[in-house]
């Protein structure tokens, strides 16, 4: 690795995040039933229908894993609160027990001294919410609202930064338009619609924490580089196709109050009644944008309704997802959002890397992980010497954990799980970032 500390500009933060359903065991602690269990107990949606109902025990095992993340050196932890937990109907009562166990998350990464980074939902679902229509439906602004001002009123106080709702793209488009994800549909309509009101939701949820004091408030943005495949006109339209609704429609939205014209020639036939309206919610000032960037897709014209396009295999060397590893997209996709809101600081809120890992003789050897961390964190100090405002670098994921409809195979920590005993094991790649951070 060619880094230490000291090659970042002082105040520089290094973190490890991590989200609720992957890691805490959802049937602990009362928490309620989800549209993933749901989506994972239907045949042929994941891998063997692995669910999160042990995941890693995080809700057990929560002072070990902290004392690995202060082990490691990380100045921050980015973790995520699971509605469902904390209210198991979606709205209501609350859960006492999920209070409690996000009370002593927070208590526990301020006595290790470590700063708490909280993001709000990371996809589950309270299912009776979805029964209502989820995303598709315009009340769930006012039900993540009412969300929001019962996890913050006990833990806002104490956490370091707040983000609403960690990848608007896989929430709406993954979800809505793939199916990949729960609910699993393939409905332009319904996409539309939660494409919107996860955005009029993340407003929302601004609105509140703001109301309760609250600072150092943000949003998350997945974004994933869009490559011609080839040299051709149509190839660079598909591209910028893909660049606008994956992209753009949720970082411009937020930032400007507009969706890109490529995005709504398909979207917009479908968006709710006065959509345009609801910006002023939107639009709610923010304290940072925080990126998530793993790959890139090389993009070509397909036949068919819009968005007519579709992914062709690449020539660069992938990670166990079968992602190309292009550190170049991660450098674009900072000075991006330098140029579009030059006051608003940038955090790498999510980087990292699958890769096939084996416990031998009680070690992970995981070099190809250090090197993909490596590139990347150079493709931030290029950004930082062209002039962006980066402040930090979380990596995904602390520990493996439940990789949604992919399962438990697919390896993202810098901490080995053995998902039959939950041992915990520090991977080279650990050690190594520690050393560098120390």
């Amino acid at each position: 690795m060619t880094w230490t500390r000291k090659d970042f500009p002082e105040g520089f933060l290094f973190g490890a995040a991590t989200s609720a359903y992957q890691i805490e065991g959802h049937a602990f602690g009362k928490a309620g039933p989800t549209h993933w269990d749901s989506f994972a107990a239907t045949p042929g949606n994941v891998v063997r229908a692995e669910d999160g109902a042990r995941a890693c025990d995080h809700y057990h095992r929560w002072q070990e894993d902290l004392d690995l993340l202060q082990g490691l050196g990380a100045d921050v932890y980015r973790f995520s609160t699971s509605w469902a937990r904390v209210l198991p109907e979606g709205t209501g009562t609350p859960n006492a027990e999920g209070l409690d166990f996000y009370d002593r998350l927070v208590d526990g990464l301020l006595e290790r001294g470590l700063k708490p980074a909280a993001t709000l939902y990371h996809w589950e679902l309270p299912q009776p919410l979805a029964d209502r229509g989820g995303w598709r439906n315009r009340d769930i602004a006012d039900w993540f609202a009412d969300f929001t001002a019962v996890i913050m009123e006990r833990i806002g106080d104490r956490v370091w930064s707040a983000a609403p709702i960690n990848e608007p793209w896989c929430v709406g488009w993954l979800s809505h338009f793939l199916g990949h994800h729960a609910p699993g549909l393939r409905d332009i309509r319904a996409t539309a619609r939660a494409m919107h009101h996860v955005l009029l939701s993340h407003g929302r949820s601004i609105e509140v924490m703001r109301g309760l004091g609250m600072g150092n408030l943000g949003g998350v943005f997945n974004m994933e580089w869009a490559n011609p495949a080839d040299g051709s006109q149509e190839a660079a339209g598909a591209a910028a196709t893909y660049d606008a609704y994956y992209n753009r429609f949720f970082l411009e939205g937020v930032l400007t109050g507009a969706y890109p014209e490529e995005a709504l020639e398909g979207l917009g036939p479908h968006m709710p009644d006065n959509w345009q309206d609801d910006f002023a919610t939107i639009c709610q000032p923010l304290d940072w944008i925080g990126v998530n960037y793993y790959t890139r897709k090389n993009i070509a014209p397909a036949p068919g309704p819009w968005p007519a396009l579709q992914e062709i295999d690449g020539p660069l060397p992938k990670t166990q997802m079968g992602w190309e590893i292009f550190p170049e997209g991660l450098y674009q996709f900072i000075t991006r959002v330098s140029t579009l809101a030059p006051d608003l600081p940038i955090y790498v809120t999510e980087n990292g890397m699958a890769n096939p890992d084996v416990l031998t003789g009680g070690a992970v050897n995981d070099p190809e992980r250090l090197a993909y961390i490596d590139a990347h964190l150079d493709a931030c100090r290029r950004a930082i010497a062209d002039g962006a405002d980066l402040r930090g670098y979380f990596i995904w994921s602390l520990m493996d954990n439940y990789e949604w409809a992919l399962g438990y195979e697919k390896r993202f920590g810098l901490i080995h799980v053995d998902f039959e005993t939950l041992q915990r094991t520090p991977k080279a790649s650990y050690h190594a970032i520690a050393e560098r951070l120390r």
